[in-house]
């Protein structure tokens, strides 16, 4: 198990796969999947500062997507329940209907950020509207949670990275 996790951190590894690894990682941690974006984000804009905002667009784009894949199974699953039941509950979440495509401008947060898009799916609400709104959230979090972290001086970084026993 630990080689395996092992080989996975190498072939994540920012200097070898860079953007792509932000892509990937970026596209999954939007998913259901517990996986945090930021600190792959963040090291490979450490490592390349004059990428700042080609990588913030690579995470935003990635994670937008990962966010659309939530909408498109939320969207299945309505059509599914459909198809048992014979009609959609309309109950469901009427705040969140009523806020409509808006409300996903808080998919990015964290715990209730990734079951938000499934939800916009399955209320069946615009999904290019979603996709936009979805996009603008989750590109204002990825500048802002990088230009903080980028921030903290380096004598920092280099304590935890002593610290783990990294360097």
């Amino acid at each position: 198990m630990e080689s395996n996790l092992h080989n996975f951190l190498v072939w994540l590894s920012l200097p070898t796969v860079g953007l792509p690894a932000v892509f990937t990682v970026s596209f999954v941690s939007a998913t259901l999947l517990p996986l945090g974006s930021e600190p792959v984000l963040f090291g490979y804009i450490k490592l390349n500062q004059e990428m700042f905002w080609v990588a913030v667009c690579v995470a935003t784009v990635g994670n937008t997507l990962g966010g659309m894949l939530n909408w498109l199974l939320g969207f299945g699953a309505s059509k599914a329940q459909e198809k048992l039941v014979g009609q959609r509950e309309h109950k469901l979440l009427g705040w969140f209907e009523k806020l409509g495509p808006p409300a996903l401008l808080l998919s990015w947060l964290p715990i209730v950020g990734d079951p938000l898009c499934a939800v916009a799916g399955w209320l069946r609400l615009p999904w290019l509207a979603c996709m936009i709104y979805m996009a603008i959230g989750k590109f204002l979090r990825y500048v802002t949670m990088t230009y903080v972290l980028l921030m903290i001086p380096d004598g920092f970084w280099n304590a935890i990275g002593h610290w783990l026993g990294m360097s």
